[in-house]
Formats: C-alpha cells, structure tokens, sequence
C-alpha cells in the first residue's frame, strides 16, 4: 500500500466511525426487533400528523413505543387514554399564541379558562396545560415579565392543589413574529418570579436553536425551569436526521444527563411520504 492509499483508506475508516451510528440507528429504526431502551417518554405533537384520525395515530404510536400524543383539546384527551395512552400536554384555553398572560386585560379569561382545566386535567393524568407569554405589541420586556408573573402567581394555588404544572413555551420570534417568551434568560426570570415548582418551561430545541443555539449548555444551565422538551430540525422543522444542523443523540444524553424524567415530544413536519415511518426513525435517534 502506498502512501495514498493509506491516508485514502483511513479517511475512509474516519468517515464511517463519525457516520455509523446515526446511519446505524437510521437504517434500524423501521425494525420492529431493535426495542426503545427506555430512558426517555416519547410523546408526539398531534397536529404534525393531523390528517391521520386521531384512533389510528393513536394505534401506530403505540405500535412504536410512543407514550402521549400531546397538544390536544379536552375532547380528544379520551380517545388517547382508551388507546393506553397520555397526553404529556393539554391545551386550557382556545386562545392561541399571540394572546398570552403579558397582558392584563387577557388574564380575566385565561385564569378562568385555565382554573376550569387543571381540575380535568389531574382526573385525565394530564402532567402539563401549556400557555404562552403573547405577542409583545409594543410592550418592553420588563413590563411583560411582570405582567405574566402577576397572572400566572394567580394560578399556582390551583396548579399546587392538583399537581399539574403549567408550561410557557419558548418560540422563536421570527416565524411567531413578535413573541415575547422568545430567550431562555427571558423564561428562567419569569420561573424565578412566579416562584412555585408548578410553573416551568417548555423547552422547544427547534426554535432556541434559530433564538439563540448553544443548546446543549443551555439546557444544563437552565434545566431547573424545564418541565418538558420539544424537537425539530434544523433548518426546515423536518426529520432529525443528517439533513439538519442539529445532532439529536447528543442533545438527548444531555438532557438524560440532567435526570430529567418527563416526556420529550416530537415536533418536527415530516417532509416524507411515509409519515409513520419518519416518526418511528426520529423516535429512535433520540432513544439514547
């Protein structure tokens, strides 16, 4: 062997150390013989996959070692536990991103709306009712912190009482155009000012990536206020696989690392035709 042959031959080798085990995981992910190891609650966001009825997602999810299917309504929380399911996350109200706790004059109904919830939500085995900060609309900062913070401390007698954790979720304020729970420094103060371990964060991996990367330190830093995880690629929120910026195994471990013990929900758009079979090898590349 001559002298470029051998440098050809141990690229070579380098290229399949550093590639193996997530082409490894990829291509076993579809087999039904390769179990989930178990250090991880897998749950899925429902609305990814909402052109599949609600029954037959439920059957395939269970089929690949899903425990939840999250983000639903009171009226779907049923059909998810008659399939031996959970649901990791509710929604409470029907209002949606832009019109949060920032606000004062939103509190009236979302306190209502969420004081309703959270007795359900314990008798259903519902962890976390998620809830957002709102559009800022001009507002600084500061002002909104408070404003959330005297709105949510509202709730946490409640929150308490049931053993339900409320969750805030972090969003990247490009796509949600003018977000104010958009940074993790952002979250973590309100955590500190609403003051009970029934408030945390919904960690979304996919847009604190595009905010403000360093994921996996964030994470060990701040994994106090966690109360639930959400994924997605990289650019695109598509699969989690070597198409995008982000390496999920390892952001996995850390996580795992952390003790953490709730659920971490997948997130991502499939971009394939086969929407199960995409879920099933993003299951498996986190299942660390």
């Amino acid at each position: 062997m001559n002298r470029r042959d051998l440098i050809g031959s141990l690229a070579g080798a380098a290229v399949v150390t550093a590639t193996g085990p997530l082409n490894s995981v990829i291509s076993d992910a579809g087999k039904d013989t390769v179990p989930l190891k178990g250090n991880i609650h897998h749950s899925v966001s429902r609305w990814c996959y909402d052109d599949i009825p609600l029954e037959d997602f439920a059957k395939a999810c269970k089929e690949i070692g899903i425990e939840s299917i999250e983000l639903l309504y009171e009226k779907d929380w049923g059909t998810v536990t008659k399939a031996g399911l959970k649901c990791a996350v509710g929604y409470a109200t029907d209002w949606g991103i832009p019109k949060g706790f920032n606000h004062i004059e939103n509190h009236e109904k979302l306190i209502g709306d969420f004081e309703t919830m959270i007795p359900k939500a314990a008798e259903t085995g519902i962890p976390n009712l998620i809830c957002f900060s709102g559009n800022r609309e001009g507002q600084n900062d500061n002002e909104g912190l408070i404003n959330c913070a005297k709105g949510l401390r509202k709730l946490m007698p409640t929150a308490e009482k049931y053993g339900v954790t409320i969750i805030m979720e972090l969003l990247n304020s490009y796509g949600h155009k003018d977000y104010q729970c958009d940074k993790t420094t952002w979250g973590s103060a309100l955590c500190e000012m609403v003051g009970s371990e029934r408030f945390k964060l919904l960690y979304d991996i996919y847009h604190m990536q595009i905010m403000e990367g360093n994921i996996i330190d964030t994470i060990k830093k701040y994994s106090q206020y966690i109360g639930h995880f959400h994924t997605g690629g990289v650019p695109g929120r598509h699969e989690l696989d070597e198409t995008q910026e982000l390496y999920y195994p390892a952001i996995m471990n850390a996580i795992v690392k952390t003790g953490y013990k709730g659920f971490i929900g997948q997130e991502f758009v499939p971009s394939q035709k086969d929407k199960l079979e995409s879920l099933r090898k993003c299951i498996h590349i986190c299942d660390v």
